[in-house]
């Protein structure tokens, strides 16, 4: 696609790819950009709760997939972004408020009233609100992945089907990252299935 396709498009011609080119490659640049462009995205008091691990070694790819219900894409797509929750991200909150104000972004007496609040707010809150916060927060920037993907011309599959704590424990994960999804990032061997939505005014309400 072109640097000017309208965003409306690449929406509408975003599919859930499920064929891939098994000998396709995607350099490790390419994809470390896509991450950092749709790293944009919002997050809660910003503290970016999102980790990544990029898998694109073909045998991780296939240890994987026995405890991923065996789906062929994650054996023959370029790679697999496995998008992690951090739900001790909240550590991060002195450094991150602080680049905001070496950015100019705001005085570092409200940078510093800010993370002071988001240390005390998320340290306080139980796991499981933590583990709801970094699932909304991945959500956003997995479709902001999906789509920059697109636009470069790769085809993407997100995966929630598969078991996270196997993975979790395949891949050596601290306690306080999470597993949330695989995406599947490569280049399309087939198309993908069109998919129908249901009617506008059967989704949406106005006020009460």
């Amino acid at each position: 696609m072109s640097e000017t396709t309208p965003l409306k498009q690449i929406m509408q011609e975003r599919k859930s790819v499920r064929k891939y080119n098994p000998t396709a490659k995607i350099s490790r640049e390419t994809i470390m950009q896509l991450i950092e462009d749709a790293t944009s995205a919002p997050s809660s008091s910003n503290m970016q709760p999102w980790r990544f691990i990029v898998i694109d070694d073909k045998e991780i790819q296939k240890n994987i997939n026995f405890f991923s219900f065996n789906q062929e894409q994650i054996e023959t797509a370029s790679a697999i972004i496995a998008v992690i929750g951090d739900i001790k991200m909240y550590l991060n909150a002195e450094e991150i408020y602080a680049k905001n104000v070496e950015l100019g972004y705001m005085p570092e007496e409200i940078a510093n009233r800010l993370a002071k609040d988001a240390l005390a707010m998320y340290g306080a809150a139980p796991t499981s609100t933590l583990e709801n916060i970094v699932h909304f927060d991945a959500g956003l920037v997995s479709m902001q992945i999906m789509l920059l993907a697109k636009e470069m011309g790769y085809d993407t599959v997100p995966m929630g089907g598969f078991d996270k704590a196997k993975f979790a424990e395949y891949m050596e994960l601290p306690e306080n990252e999470i597993p949330i999804l695989l995406l599947a990032i490569g280049e399309a061997a087939a198309p993908a299935y069109g998919s129908s939505r249901l009617p506008i005014d059967r989704i949406v309400r106005f006020n009460k």
